[in-house]
């Protein structure tokens, strides 16, 4: 598969995974609409973009300036790898 490299698309790809991820977390809270799941929900979703924030950022920046991640795949064969 290519690259997607056109600006224009890659924006329209960021903007479609943000709204998935608000509709997502909207239905889930609507199902149980209590101050626990908005909580959990909240921390769920902070966790989970510091965990990709570290992914790639953290380990590429101050861990191994020398590799550079394609992806969630290509960061677990590194950690692999590694032991």
């Amino acid at each position: 598969m290519k690259d997607l490299t056109n600006p224009t698309w890659i924006k329209l790809k960021g903007l479609l995974f943000l709204l998935i991820g608000v509709i997502a977390a909207v239905l889930v809270f609507l199902d149980s609409p209590n101050r626990k799941t908005a909580i959990l929900l909240a921390l769920a979703i902070w966790s989970f973009c510091r965990f990709y924030y570290f992914a790639f950022y953290v380990i590429e920046k101050y861990v191994d300036p020398n590799y550079r991640f394609s992806g969630l795949i290509s960061f677990a064969r590194y950690l692999l790898r590694r032991r």
